[in-house]
């Protein structure tokens, strides 16, 4: 097979798409739709969101130093597309969805109750590096839904989680084998 040189981009696919929400001084909350997402480290637990800097969370973020990663559902498909096409300037988007704003153990942010899992972040550093503003989040607390769970551990399969590719959607989680099942005999 032959490979076709292409000019750089960001063609790390897929990548999960989520929902992350921010609080907002007079109390209420955004929702942003993030794709730009991901682990950096496992001990101390860091993820981050990248979010341009022209986004009405951005300011929101760095107001509030803290945040919310939702992992949403394929049942929640068109709220996570109509979350990534509508500014939180305009509307209310936990009005406009229907989904139910929960709080959080340790941060002002809320958790979004109709997504099975929940990640509170607590900002750490916040690296400008282009396009986007990655905002580094130290892991505060996890939140699962029972139902995605099997014998108190996270279950793949149970999930139903959003992928994004190069402007689509897509289906993930059909698991495909456990670390080190290659050299299993």
């Amino acid at each position: 097979m032959n490979k076709i040189l292409k000019k750089a981009t960001t063609a790390l696919l897929p990548v999960p798409a989520v929902l992350a929400t921010v609080g907002k001084k007079d109390g209420g909350a955004n929702i942003i739709t993030i794709a730009w997402t991901g682990i950096l480290c496992s001990n101390p637990p860091m993820v981050y969101i990248a979010v341009q800097p022209i986004r009405f969370s951005h300011s929101l973020l760095k107001e509030s130093m803290n945040y919310a990663i939702n992992i949403p559902t394929q049942s929640l498909l068109q709220t996570v597309d109509f979350c990534g096409t509508v500014s939180g300037r305009d509307i209310d988007k936990f009005r406009e969805t229907g989904l139910t704003p929960l709080p959080a153990a340790h941060i002002a942010a809320p958790l979004i109750k109709e997504c099975p899992v929940n990640i509170e972040c607590r900002v750490k550093d916040i690296w400008s590096l282009g396009s986007h503003d990655v905002f580094v989040g130290e892991v505060l607390a996890v939140h699962y839904d029972e139902d995605v769970l099997t014998d108190g551990a996270f279950d793949l399969k149970k999930m139903d989680a959003l992928g994004y590719a190069a402007g689509q959607y897509c289906a993930t989680g059909d698991p495909l084998g456990r670390l080190g099942f290659s050299k299993r005999t």
